[in-house]
């Protein structure tokens, strides 16, 4: 019983959705002025992703470093211990 008034009521919602109540008339100055606010959501979002991308490179290079170091640490340590 639960599912089938559920299912009614989504389907009733979504009728009355789909059904334009006024037609909407934005201003040249409105429109512009929602252009210009998504765009500048938009450029903080990618100055965001940049940040981040920057920020996982920076780290990757940082373990290769330090992986790198260990690998050379540990290539000295079985040389010496051959050369004895």
């Amino acid at each position: 019983m639960k599912r089938i008034s559920a299912v009614l009521l989504l389907l009733a919602l979504t009728v009355v959705g789909s059904l334009p109540l006024q037609a909407q008339r934005i201003s040249p100055q409105e429109n512009a002025r929602q252009s210009q606010r998504a765009a500048k959501s938009q450029q903080k979002m990618l100055k965001h992703a940049n940040k981040k991308q920057r920020k996982a490179a920076k780290k990757y290079e940082k373990v290769q470093r330090k992986q790198m170091k260990k690998a050379n640490k540990t290539n000295r340590k079985n040389m010496q211990s051959v050369r004895r």
